[in-house]
């Protein structure tokens, strides 16, 4: 049977979303497979902001979560495990749902990353 996990976290995206509110992931930085910035991983842990305006290709898959972001200026892909997920809350309130720490499944290899980002031309006057 498959998991209710990624059900759940999109369930509750949407109703975050729904209420205006900016939707936040608590993952376990030290599962396998998981893809985050590390120097923003702290006792193990990282908080993801996925709100619709933060991040770019955001995709709550079944088995993978991925999007990417800028992290101190730098565009990251981020790639998250569905069973990495501790927590899916609004950070404006709190509430949300909260899973239990999974050990990590076999799982299939994390999604290929989208193409960069075309950069725009800049335009400078020159006197």
């Amino acid at each position: 049977m498959t998991s209710t996990r990624p059900y759940l976290i999109r369930a509750i995206y949407d109703w975050i979303m729904d209420n205006k509110m900016t939707p936040h992931l608590l993952v376990d930085a030290e599962q396998k497979g998981v893809t985050v910035p590390r120097q923003y991983v702290k006792d193990g842990k990282i908080v993801l902001n996925i709100l619709s305006t933060a991040v770019r290709q955001l995709d709550l898959g079944n088995e993978w979560i991925s999007f990417s972001a800028r992290f101190g200026g730098s565009l990251f892909t981020v790639f998250v495990p569905v069973n990495a997920v501790l927590a899916i809350y609004a950070l404006e309130s709190g509430q949300g749902m909260a899973f239990q720490a999974d050990e990590p499944d076999e799982q299939t290899p994390p999604p290929e990353p989208p193409p960069p980002e075309k950069k725009r031309p800049v335009l400078k006057r020159v006197k």
